[in-house]
């Protein structure tokens, strides 16, 4: 059995349907989820990982351990993990910044505190480090519905975003496969790509021009602290406005891993067009 937390976000939602194709007996947990948000036979558990559960089963085969914002912020990282000691390995999704930004409070010193009760735990273990998600993009589904504009700051800067399915591929095949065992594998997508590159991506899905509008940080700062700590915030824009040498680089782990390229950002665009279609 294999237990899926965050379940129903944009990488765990992907993972559950993957993990129950390939004939895997799959828990899904996440805070708010039912029967009706999972695959046939996938057993669903409300929980919060702040607050041990019963629910959640106390031995599997493996985990897949995401940390929401909140969490990694406030979280105590060894309480969390040692509900899951006694499974046969822990996938756990981290970030980037835990190479990149060692300092930062949130994807740097969170994330590493949650690696290290990994590491300590006693079980296999395998850490996932991706750079930024091209979902992300979700955040602009609004105001391209609405005018067909989207607001972004520096936006001719170039970062290789991942597809969250790609990184729902990377943890099955770590889940479930040996020769993992002890690994960090960072994930990228196959090409940095700028803001404005991402907003054409979109409206090329569409088959309708979009008008970008460059934000200022200040601007953009404000937007993302309607969803997420300061801390994260302030950290996300020094990603996106002035990345390391590393973080504007192609990983090869996914390709490793997989066997093929990571799927390209205008790939995820017209997969999910719909999201960004509907008639003004």
């Amino acid at each position: 059995m294999i237990v899926v937390t965050g379940a129903t976000g944009n990488v765990g939602r992907t993972l559950v349907r993957t993990l129950t194709e390939q004939g895997h007996e799959v828990t899904a947990v996440a805070r708010r989820v039912t029967p009706a948000d999972t695959p046939p036979g996938v057993r669903a558990v409300a929980a919060d990982l702040a607050q041990p559960s019963a629910d959640v089963p106390s031995e599997g085969a493996a985990v897949f351990l995401l940390i929401g914002g909140d969490l990694m912020m406030a979280g105590d990282p060894v309480r969390v993990v040692a509900p899951f000691a006694n499974y046969g390995r822990i996938v756990l999704l981290s970030s980037q910044g835990v190479a990149t930004r060692p300092q930062s409070p949130s994807h740097g010193r969170a994330f590493a505190a949650f690696e290290q009760a990994v590491m300590d735990s006693g079980t296999e273990w395998t850490i996932l480090r991706p750079g930024g998600f091209a979902s992300n993009a979700y955040a602009w589904a609004s105001s391209v519905r609405a005018a067909r504009t989207v607001a972004a700051p520096f936006g001719e800067v170039g970062l290789p975003i991942i597809d969250p399915d790609d990184i729902a591929a990377v943890a099955a095949a770590t889940l479930t496969q040996p020769g993992h065992a002890e690994a960090v594998y960072e994930l990228t997508g196959p090409t940095p790509t700028t803001p404005r590159q991402r907003a054409a991506a979109i409206a090329d899905a569409i088959g309708e021009p979009i008008t970008f509008i460059d934000q200022t940080r200040e601007e953009a700062r404000a937007q993302l602290l309607t969803f997420m700590p300061a801390p994260v915030a302030d950290t996300t824009l020094d990603i996106l406005g002035t990345p390391t040498a590393r973080e504007r680089s192609v990983s090869p782990d996914v390709e490793k891993i997989l066997g093929r390229a990571p799927t390209a950002f205008a790939d995820w665009a017209r997969r999910n067009a719909s999201v960004f279609e509907q008639v003004m």
